[in-house]
């Protein structure tokens, strides 16, 4: 059965698309998955750039003005992880309807494991368009009382039109006494903090490579939380070193 995530944000400049990228290349290249990420983030389309993708004839403004099918707009990463890509031209924008997703997205269903939708920031028309078409949700925050007061008007809406919170990934934590604790956030939205993702100066190193910190430097921090989260999401624990090797011994 294909789970199709939404990934939202109150705000931008969060790392909610890095958060996505990272995601579906880890369960893609470490879990093995079918996973298939999609730019809902129409007007300011950035999933693309961020895994080096340049060219791509088709994208998911010719899917939503049923120019073509969605099938047509999927390519694959290196890591092994599938990309609809959102245009990155201004005119592609014309007569693009982005509450016609849920339809488009029902076409994959049973022929991809998780579908992860990255959404604009805030509750505009794309991202309440993305939260519809989700069944799980995952909130994306940066650990201060700004970014996440915007996490409780996100949760109000998503549980108003009935959507499964999964929880909050708390991102670029550098556990500065300024910043909200993992209690202090789970008090104030009354959701589970599902990840603490550490900053870390490989993330912006790997952005400029254009690849996944996951693939650029498997073994820094950021990497090691986000492949937790990764499991967590398909309830499968990465196992480690000396896991690794009492089972190669096993066998």
């Amino acid at each position: 059965m294909t789970r199709t995530i939404g990934v939202i944000s109150g705000k931008g400049g969060v790392g909610k698309t890095t958060i996505v990228a990272n995601l579906g290349a880890a369960l893609a290249h470490r879990f093995k998955k079918d996973v298939t990420i999609v730019d809902c983030n129409l007007t300011a389309s950035h999933l693309s750039l961020l895994l080096g993708m340049d060219y791509y004839p088709v994208t998911l403004n010719h899917v939503l003005r049923n120019e073509k099918h969605i099938s047509e707009a999927i390519y694959e990463h290196p890591s092994g992880m599938k990309i609809i890509p959102a245009s990155l031209q201004l005119k592609d924008l014309i007569k693009v309807d982005i509450s016609k997703i849920s339809r488009h997205l029902k076409k994959l269903r049973g022929k991809t494991d998780i579908i992860f939708l990255d959404s604009s920031p805030g509750l505009g028309k794309e991202a309440v368009a993305t939260i519809k078409a989700s069944k799980e949700i995952i909130f994306v925050t940066k650990p201060d009382i700004m970014s996440v007061s915007d996490v409780i008007r996100g949760k109000e809406f998503v549980e108003k039109i009935k959507k499964e919170p999964m929880g909050i990934v708390l991102n670029m934590v550098t556990r500065s006494g300024h910043e909200l604790t993992k209690k202090e956030v789970e008090v104030m939205t009354e959701l589970p903090v599902i990840a603490i993702i550490p900053h870390d100066k490989n993330v912006p190193k790997s952005l400029a490579k254009r690849m996944p910190v996951v693939l650029h430097k498997p073994r820094s921090s950021a990497s090691k939380e986000l492949r937790k989260l990764a499991g967590f999401i398909i309830g499968e624990k990465e196992l480690g070193f000396f896991e690794k090797l009492i089972r190669f011994l096993k066998t």
